[in-house]
């Protein structure tokens, strides 16, 4: 799994940083990816990352202030384009299905692909066999989500050379095993699951916030998460502005990290008052509270190891 930071900026691009989107690559056997906001531009980004709108999946909105969403519905017109375009979902806040039908509404637009938009509630959002992904409000200017995106475990690895010295034959019967099935051999020999197969691996946890003001959810969403990413809108000192707008500032970011228990914390959607040289300040500043602190920067890659 990674992390591809399409866009870093606040409220308006910069030269170096465009408005937010990330993008979420899933690990094999998925090829695809999913986007957390799509600001505008986000489609001039992707031409210059490996990821191809064909292979996009999931759209998950945080909320619809201008700089998250604005890039929608270029995105999805071009998508058009792509052959061999698998249906995509769309999920966000009440008011995006409106957003997205009268753009297309009003400039003609037809899709070559399957569009569905599920506009979202606090709790369960989505869940295959691989993730679940779950939403909870955050305090901003208007009603904005975060996502915890929890990966499922997995069976644990098989331990060929015992099965080959037990004359296990490769083929279907290693794939019960590894689904924690017994197996009967020609034999007749019981060959237990428990004994061939190692250890679930547990799945990670990525939690994706929008913008927000410290607030309980913003815990209850990173609890023990792998990989937070979290607004660093504003330094320390300015946190009176920075509740006024909605906003925090990258020491309450560092500060949720740490109460949380994330493994890292990846800050994002910097004011554009901030250049390079600051921004790197600001980390400095943030890993006093929190080490295993960094700042995101466009077309910036985040792994999420197990």
């Amino acid at each position: 799994m990674k992390l591809t930071f399409l866009g870093t900026s606040a409220g308006r691009p910069t030269k170096a940083r465009n408005v937010t989107s990330i993008a979420l690559s899933l690990p094999e056997p998925q090829h695809g990816f999913w986007l957390f906001d799509v600001g505008e531009g986000t489609q001039h980004r992707l031409l210059g990352s490996k990821l191809k709108l064909n292979k996009l999946e999931r759209i998950f909105i945080t909320h619809l202030h201008g700089d998250h969403i604005y890039g929608l519905p270029g995105l999805l017109t071009s998508r058009s384009y792509f052959e061999g375009a698998v249906p995509l979902t769309i999920y966000g806040p009440p008011g995006i299905r409106t957003f997205i039908d009268c753009v297309f509404h009003q400039s003609g637009v037809h899709l070559g692909y399957e569009l569905e938009i599920i506009e979202v509630e606090a709790g369960h959002v989505f869940s295959d066999s691989y993730f679940t992904v779950e939403a909870a409000e955050l305090v901003h200017r208007m009603q904005c989500f975060g996502y915890r995106i929890i990966e499922h475990s997995q069976p644990g690895k098989l331990n060929l050379p015992l099965l080959k010295s037990l004359g296990v034959p490769s083929g279907p019967l290693y794939g019960k095993l590894k689904q924690g099935e017994d197996v009967t051999l020609a034999s007749g020999e019981t060959i237990r699951s428990s004994d061939v197969v190692g250890p679930p691996v547990n799945g990670r946890i990525v939690t994706i916030l929008g913008d927000t003001s410290p607030c309980d959810n913003v815990l209850v969403l990173a609890k023990d998460a792998d990989l937070l990413v979290h607004e660093g809108t504003f330094s320390g000192g300015m946190e009176e502005k920075a509740y006024a707008y909605g906003h925090s500032t990258v020491l309450q970011a560092a500060k949720a990290a740490s109460e949380a228990k994330v493994k890292q914390l990846v800050m994002t959607h910097f004011s554009s008052r901030f250049d390079d040289e600051a921004i790197e300040q600001l980390v400095l500043d943030a890993k006093e509270i929190f080490e295993h602190s960094a700042a995101a920067y466009d077309y910036g890659e985040f792994c999420i190891h197990r």
